[in-house]
């Protein structure tokens, strides 16, 4: 396991708190001097997101998740946390029409999306579709039954709900006060700055050459993205998507390039990103139908 540490560190209006946790750059941002406060506030955050990981990661040989897909077939016990968890996963599955599927990451065991021309075979597809399908799963309060051979990843939702966690707990730890949880540009703010101050950020824009960032300003809320900005393959001039059909195992065709959604919690903001990528070439269109605030670079 690799070291766990937390740094902080003082900027012009405000402290920076950073770790590293599920593949991402994790920043806790604090509006103020108090670096005490700060690296407390840090560790706090980096508690619980260490928790979530070693709960819900497939990545972690002991975890929960790795407990579910290791069960051929045989029921395993389940708390509320993870019957919430699993609530949200049926509900993202049923208003996604099943486009999104947490069973479907076992499709990276045919493609790697590593900006090469190496495509899977139609065979290889083929073979993992039968293992794919929400449907499939049986679950309640106190248990949830994965058929042999299946497998759930809480990758999609995950990193989300650990904001949305963090950013609960940094509010009852300073409830007055304004801080940021921002884990690889999905993040949340807990509370506007005084007289009603918001903070500036950039959400990159991958159609453009460079470091091309477009300025956003929140006081309150969250902000979520999906794209293929750095996960893809090329080959013979066409690009193929990370962002995967889970009916036919092949990349949506027409997905934006990049979708950020605002929201009032950054799991709602993250589903919402998720699914309008999963539309193609209707992203816009099923954002503009949801009433809430977008970005799409294509």
């Amino acid at each position: 396991m690799k070291q766990r540490t937390i740094t902080v560190s003082q900027k012009d209006t405000f402290c920076l708190g950073q770790f590293t946790a599920m593949n991402s750059p994790c920043e806790i941002l604090v509006d103020g001097k108090d670096l005490a406060l700060c690296k407390t506030l840090t560790q706090i955050a980096a508690d619980e997101t260490y928790r979530i990981m070693d709960k819900f990661s497939r990545y972690n040989p002991q975890s929960l998740c790795t407990q579910i897909n290791n069960s051929h077939g045989s029921p395993v016990i389940i708390d509320d946390e993870t019957h919430q968890l699993l609530e949200f996963a049926n509900q993202c599955y049923l208003i996604s029409e099943g486009l999104f599927d947490i069973t479907s990451g076992i499709l990276r065991k045919i493609w790697t999306f590593d900006g090469s021309d190496k495509l899977p075979t139609q065979q290889a597809v083929k073979a993992a579709l039968p293992h794919i399908g929400w449907q499939k799963v049986r679950y309640d309060n106190n248990s949830v039954t994965l058929p042999k051979g299946m497998e759930i990843d809480f990758g999609g939702i995950g990193k989300e709900y650990a904001v949305d966690r963090v950013a609960g707990l940094l509010k009852k730890a300073a409830p007055n006060l304004s801080t940021v949880a921002n884990f690889g540009g999905d993040l949340a703010v807990t509370t506007p700055k005084p007289n009603n101050g918001a903070w500036t950020i950039g959400i990159e824009n991958p159609t453009k050459q460079g470091n091309s960032k477009a300025a956003i300003t929140i006081k309150q809320g969250a902000l979520a993205t999906s794209g293929d900005a750095s996960r893809f393959l090329l080959k013979d001039g066409k690009r193929y998507s990370h962002i995967l059909n889970p009916k036919t195992g092949w990349p949506i065709v027409n997905a934006p390039r990049s979708v950020t959604v605002a929201a009032p919690q950054c799991i709602q903001a993250g589903i919402l990103s998720t699914v309008a990528s999963l539309q193609g070439e209707y992203a816009e269109a099923f954002l503009d139908a949801q009433g809430v605030n977008f970005w799409c670079y294509r």
